[in-house]
């Protein structure tokens, strides 16, 4: 196979980046990277993932990594959170929760996960009492949130497998962020708004089978170096078997870069070629959201945006 370098132009997907921009009511989701997900409804708000720190890659490969205290300070900040009712890493590796229970800790949510995501927090010095590991498939009610963690699997090759058995202390190698339990997030709102939020690219076959959800959030990573009965596969056991009308990207974005913080800063820009490709994940689900009459999208960063409209 030949090397292909470099990375995809994210602007030649400029007319994806069209989810509607909320108004200011209602519930509303902002987009802050990889699969970090604000969902709140101005009142009450929860955290997917919540990670700021996005160590570079030498840091990431050759040292040893830990939360960014003040990189997570500033984004919060500019996400205007104060106040969360849960963060819910999608699993455990350093790119999801390495800063959940940094979050956690300044936010006052409660860390909801699997045993490794619980490590993870007791490691960050979190109190017992605010990590609640869920029983998979059970619903929790969070204020005026049901979250329902469907088990899941990670998009293969998953580079740090196995499970967190220990408090993670950091710093440490970014290996000790196994991936633990990979989940499926069904988020359902007291106003009657559903969304699946899929961190990873990775499906458990029939694992959706009977659920529902008006959108879907999709993770992409790693999916462009799949085969295209894979990606086939991975639509129709997110989207079609939630029965999702609007489909948003995520886990795109590099993210050995930080966040942009001003317009200033570089803008997010794709994995390279050498990890993923986007366009080949584009062309396949441009012709399965045709075919199904879904929209496809890609969020903006920083802004509050409403899937539902």
């Amino acid at each position: 196979m030949r090397l292909k370098l470099g990375r995809p132009a994210i602007a030649d997907h400029c007319s994806r980046f069209d989810v509607p921009e909320s108004d200011g009511t209602g519930l509303r989701v902002t987009f802050l990277g990889v699969s970090t997900l604000l969902l709140d409804d101005g009142t009450s708000a929860i955290l997917t993932d919540g990670f700021f720190s996005r160590p570079g890659l030498l840091s990431v490969g050759l040292g040893r990594i830990a939360p960014n205290e003040d990189r997570i300070a500033a984004c919060l900040a500019k996400a205007g959170i104060d106040r969360l009712d849960a963060v819910l890493p999608v699993h455990s590796h350093f790119d999801h929760a390495m800063d959940s229970a940094v979050v956690a800790a300044r936010t006052g949510a409660r860390l909801i996960g699997g045993t490794s995501t619980a490590n993870i927090g007791r490691g960050g010095g979190l109190a017992e009492e605010r990590i609640t590991v869920v029983t998979p498939g059970e619903p929790i009610v969070v204020g005026p949130w049901t979250l329902t963690l469907v088990a899941s699997h990670h998009c293969p090759p998953d580079r740090y497998p196995g499970e967190i058995t220990e408090p993670v202390r950091p710093p440490v190698k970014a290996a000790a962020y196994k991936c633990g339990e990979a989940w499926s997030i069904l988020v359902a709102h007291d106003s009657g708004r559903t969304a699946l939020v899929q961190g990873s690219a990775g499906f458990v076959t029939g694992s959706l089978a009977g659920r529902s959800a008006e959108v879907a959030y999709l993770g992409i990573g790693q999916l462009g170096i799949q085969d295209q009965d894979y990606l086939a596969s991975y639509w129709a056991e997110t989207v079609s078997a939630v029965g999702a009308r609007r489909v948003v990207l995520t886990h795109w974005d590099d993210f050995f870069s930080p966040l942009p913080m001003t317009t200033e800063d570089p803008p997010l820009r794709a994995l390279p070629y050498a990890g993923d490709d986007l366009d080949v994940t584009l062309q396949a689900f441009t012709r399965f959201a045709e075919r199904d009459g879904v929209a496809l999208s890609f969020p903006v960063a920083w802004r509050r945006e409403n899937p539902w409209a």
